[in-house]
């Protein structure tokens, strides 16, 4: 149970660390003048980025003139992780009162299909979906991966 809980937070929490790291990435990626540890932070950012997105530059999001080291529905996905990951931390009472009612698998699946429309417009029309409407449709999965992470047991 104990490690259960510490699990729990230990996602919760970086996923709130990852989604900072995303656009700090970019600034500190822009900076010519970084020092070794600044240069170091967003090659390793990068490096954990492509290990889990393809980042192609045309499908991500640019601050200061870089790529953020995700593309942009990744980046939507992990922002909606991120805030959901905040409002369960900030809420007093571990339990949700839907919890016995709500199937985790249910909400995952129904979560999945924004970005599945996404996926499916851009395979059947070869036309790629505006980068804020595959972050938008990103952020419900995240959303729910964090919810059936932190408040289910």
């Amino acid at each position: 149970m104990l490690w259960s809980v510490l699990l729990r937070r230990a996602f919760l929490i970086g996923s709130v660390i990852w989604a900072a790291c995303i656009p700090l990435t970019a600034l500190a990626a822009s900076r010519p003048d970084s020092t070794p540890v600044v240069y170091g932070f967003a090659v390793a950012a990068y490096s954990v980025g492509h290990l889990i997105c393809h980042q192609l530059p045309v499908r991500s999001f640019h601050l200061w003139g870089a790529a953020l080291p995700v593309c942009a529905r990744c980046s939507g996905i992990y922002a909606g992780a991120a805030l959901a990951a905040m409002v369960f931390a900030s809420r007093h009472r571990r339990h949700d009162t839907a919890r016995g009612q709500v199937e985790p698998r249910l909400v995952l699946l129904l979560a999945l299909l924004p970005t599945a429309a996404t996926l499916v417009f851009e395979w059947t029309t070869g036309v790629m979906a505006a980068n804020w409407i595959r972050a938008l449709a990103g952020a419900p999965l995240g959303v729910a991966v964090a919810w059936a992470i932190g408040m289910v047991n």
